[in-house]
């Protein structure tokens, strides 16, 4: 029951990061990445990096695809930051 609350926690923090509404809000604005935006970023991918095989199944990902993400260095932004 411990395992399932856990990957229950997990799950919810990880889909808090992919929304984040304040970001997507304020990305339509400017063209340029911010320090809250890249420390989220961070963020994101160091959780990712910690999901086992149940939640990356949940979120539709395998292991080479999330180690990959969350092997990416800061500055390799999600291409859809660069479009206004």
């Amino acid at each position: 029951m411990n395992a399932q609350i856990h990957h229950e926690q997990e799950r919810a923090k990880l889909m808090a990061f992919l929304t984040l509404p304040r970001l997507t809000a304020t990305r339509s604005r400017r063209s340029t990445a911010s320090l809250r935006d890249l420390l989220a970023l961070y963020r994101e991918r160091r959780q990712l990096a910690r999901l086992d095989t149940r939640a990356l199944r949940d979120i539709g990902l395998d292991h080479l695809s999330a180690d990959a993400e969350s092997r990416r260095p800061l500055w390799d932004v999600p291409a859809h930051w660069h479009q206004d």
